[in-house]
């Protein structure tokens, strides 16, 4: 077994889990052959296992956005009560020591120098629409998670915030950087950690420009389990078999906690546009500032690739 299919799915070889896949023909084909995201299902628990897999820098790009796009429609076609059952959505990512550095930096730096408010706001509400649907776990009762094995930033830590339980190893880091070029986070940070922490403790996580440790991040209760370096995936499956008998209470108890959030697409949108309309604000130093995170993401991406 080759590292990649034992860090992916340690008890069963990807090419066994790939065949099984295969042979639920209510699951669309397409699920299994997306670009940058890798599908693999798992019958014994009913488990959709996801993983990032970026071509170029681990973030946002329009066409990984399209790939999300397709993967929950394919999800909501072949999946539910009826369909093949899913009880677990997983997403990890296969960007070693990345789980997403969030939003195209490099897009945005473009859309702004072009005064292209309508683009801007396009993609933040087709990421605002994908963060919706997840929170609202497709309308399939299922519980998911998110995998967190390396560095989440901005729309990456905003992306996990819409999950129904987050498990990431110890080193991992999680953080708002927006703030340190003149903007904010945009596309669901306000909404759901105001949800979670109050809006007093996300205001300081969103303009502080600090780093927070996986230990931070539990003790605050965003992260719900802790893994040790490269024991993410056991931590999951450990958590999904802890589950198993609950997952009726779980799925309940998460649908009534997004009932007293009250949290609605308009909302997200809204806050999307006011994004947009500071972006237009930005500075040539800002964009500067932008341009140096996007090389410093790049040269990891290339060190990634290289490894």
């Amino acid at each position: 077994m080759d590292s990649s299919a034992s860090r992916a799915v340690p008890l069963t070889s990807e090419d066994e889990l790939l065949a099984e896949s295969v042979l639920h023909s209510a699951i669309p084909d397409e699920l299994f052959r997306l670009s940058e995201l890798d599908v693999l299902y798992e019958d014994t628990s009913a488990t959709l296992w996801t993983y990032i897999n970026p071509v170029g820098r681990p973030s946002f790009t329009p066409s990984m956005l399209d790939d999300f796009e397709k993967w929950q429609d394919l999800i909501e076609a072949g999946f539910g009560p009826g369909k093949v059952p899913l009880r677990y959505l997983v997403l990890g990512s296969r960007a070693p020591d990345v789980f997403c550095f969030g939003g195209d930096l490099d897009l945005f730096q473009q859309l702004i120098r072009e005064r292209n408010r309508e683009a801007l706001v396009k993609y933040g509400h087709r990421c605002c629409a994908i963060l919706d649907r997840n929170i609202r776990t497709l309308d399939i009762p299922m519980l998911t998670i998110g995998l967190v094995q390396g560095t989440a930033l901005g729309g990456g830590f905003e992306a996990l915030l819409s999950f129904d339980y987050i498990i990431a190893e110890r080193q991992t880091t999680f953080g708002l950087p927006e703030v340190m070029f003149g903007l904010y986070p945009g596309m669901g940070a306000h909404a759901l950690l105001t949800r979670k922490l109050g809006s007093a403790m996300a205001d300081r996580i969103i303009v502080s420009n600090e780093t927070y440790t996986a230990e931070q991040m539990y003790d605050m209760g965003i992260v719900h389990a802790l893994a040790e370096p490269g024991d993410g995936l056991n931590a999951v499956r450990d958590f999904i078999k802890k589950s198993d008998r609950r997952h009726a209470g779980l799925v309940g108890a998460r649908r009534a906690t997004k009932r007293v959030w009250q949290l609605q697409l308009e909302e997200l949108n809204r806050i999307t546009e006011l994004w947009a309309d500071t972006a237009l604000q930005l500075r040539e130093q800002d964009l500067k500032v932008m341009s140096r995170l996007v090389a410093a993401q790049g040269r990891l991406a290339e060190r990634i690739a290289a490894a």
